[in-house]
């Protein structure tokens, strides 16, 4: 069996940014005394919905990511798109929260695009070169 040292540090990662935007929601249901929903608070709502976003994007870049791995896809690519990925997630997330910080959110989502493309697109030359 051949280890998947990207795929297997970028799904803990991912766990790690995942308990992070949870912990950041929690503050606030916590400074708010919200329990479920969010209260009419936009600032929890815009972190519930970071934190969805994420949840909604993930899982496409770790399949890729590890389909790619285990395909023997070349190493520098494969870190470089995941440093791009997760450091765009927390652009994202903190950009989420608006005012000063809104273009972080901008510069988030267009990182985390262009990592999800650009492993799309590989793993099409990867899969049609296999056939």
């Amino acid at each position: 069996m051949t280890a998947l040292p990207i795929t297997l540090l970028s799904a803990a990662a991912a766990v790690g940014l995942n308990i992070w935007l949870g912990y950041r929601i929690a503050n606030l249901r916590e400074l708010h005394k919200v329990s479920v929903g969010d209260g009419g608070h936009d600032a929890l709502l815009r972190r519930m919905r970071a934190q969805s976003n994420y949840i909604e994007n993930a899982p496409f870049f770790l399949i890729l990511l590890g389909a790619l791995e285990s395909s023997g896809g070349d190493f520098s690519i494969l870190a470089a798109a995941a440093v791009i990925f997760f450091l765009a997630r927390i652009a994202h997330a903190i950009g989420m929260d608006g005012g000063v910080v809104q273009r972080w959110r901008t510069i988030g989502m267009a990182g985390q695009m262009i990592a999800l493309i650009a492993l799309a697109i590989y793993a099409l030359i990867k899969a049609i070169g296999a056939l």
